[in-house]
């Protein structure tokens, strides 16, 4: 059921959402949190999408909030709410409120925002695009436990990855961080299996890919070990070689899809490591409602730090498809990745390689 509803205001769309429960026969709320979408209108479809998707294992009200850019000054002097409510089949496991702001209420979503939200539930903020810099000073992410951002979608996501790092607040996270966390947990089991210490580490990704930045990262930071980073043609993040005295751990997913592991002394396996869709990144943030610690520690640890680890800021030119060629020759020690970098430590104990895998 849609209803559209024109220069109206919270209190009529609170009503018309308990109207509409009622005609389609479920007044009750089985919804466990309210999940704030801001977005443009160019990005609102894919977006709600994705949320209506994502709320199959997480029941939610979604509320888009769509800021209209005025383009006159009488027009944006006049505020004016725009609804579509959208309850059972056309809104996932939950019910979904797309709101469109005009005038001079596009500076003033919260207040339309807040009588909307579930009570004693939790509230999550996701911005697709366009995020700011301060996402717990934004009035929206005020209101929230979590907040999500995509480094990968913006212009420069090196240097938004820098600015989320300076303004990072307990609750912020990222989509390119959850992008990478089948390629932690499969590292830190790999490391669990092996007793063997790992003196460096390479990355292997695409130019300008804020995960294969913040997976290098989580390594520098947690093994205390010198990560380089190294570009490739992709898709996303190629390979991740472990550098030890016996033999180099790698992973290697050449196709986006499947992955090769290889450990000294055993015979290589085929993993699935398929890139995800953002349904199912989002699904996975929303497991878990508290602070990322581990994506704090790696966030701040700083790609600056990495590049000055390498004694230049500028990444290591994209190989070329003959040099790939020429790297999958037997020599281990062809230079893969070039990235991030702490100080020589000494080698991660096993306990310290668990605290990896969280």
């Amino acid at each position: 059921m849609k209803i559209d509803l024109t220069e109206t205001n919270s209190s009529k769309i609170n009503a018309a959402m308990v109207q509409a429960r009622r005609d389609i026969g479920t007044p009750a709320i089985g919804m466990v949190l309210t999940l704030v979408i801001v977005t443009d209108e160019e990005n609102a479809y894919d977006a709600l999408k994705s949320a209506s998707d994502a709320s199959h294992e997480h029941p939610s009200r979604i509320i888009v909030v769509i800021k209209r850019v005025s383009r006159s000054p009488r027009s944006r002097r006049d505020a004016r709410l725009d609804a579509e409510i959208r309850v059972g089949a056309d809104s996932g496991s939950g019910e979904t409120v797309v709101l469109r702001l005009h005038g001079e209420l596009v500076d003033h979503a919260q207040s339309v925002v807040l009588p909307l939200l579930l009570p004693d539930a939790p509230v999550v903020v996701w911005w697709p695009e366009g995020a700011p810099n301060d996402l717990a000073g934004d009035p929206l992410g005020a209101l929230a436990q979590r907040r999500i951002t995509d480094t990968y979608s913006c212009e420069n996501p090196i240097a938004a990855l820098a600015d989320r790092s300076t303004a990072y607040a307990l609750g912020d996270t990222d989509l390119s961080w959850t992008r990478i966390t089948p390629w932690r947990s499969m590292l830190a089991a790999a490391l669990d299996q092996q007793t063997l210490s790992v003196d460096s580490a390479v990355v292997e990704g695409e130019d300008d890919n804020p995960s294969c930045e913040l997976l290098a990262m989580w390594l520098a930071d947690r093994l205390g070990v010198p990560v380089k980073r190294t570009l490739s043609d992709g898709p996303g993040l190629t390979a991740v070689h472990l550098v030890t005295q016996d033999g180099d751990i790698v992973l290697d997913r050449a196709d986006g899809a499947l992955a090769t592991l290889s450990m000294p002394g055993q015979p290589d396996r085929a993993v699935a490591l398929k890139r995800r869709d953002t349904a199912e990144l989002l699904a996975e943030e929303l497991r878990r409602l508290d602070p990322d610690n581990t994506f704090e520690s790696a966030l701040k640890f700083g790609v600056a730090k990495l590049e000055a680890s390498q004694g230049s800021g500028s990444p290591a030119p994209a190989r070329t498809a003959q040099a790939a060629q020429a790297k999958a020759a037997p020599a281990k020690s062809a230079a893969p990745p070039a990235a991030d970098d702490k100080p020589a430590a000494k080698p991660a104990s096993k306990p310290a390689r668990k605290a990896a895998a969280k």
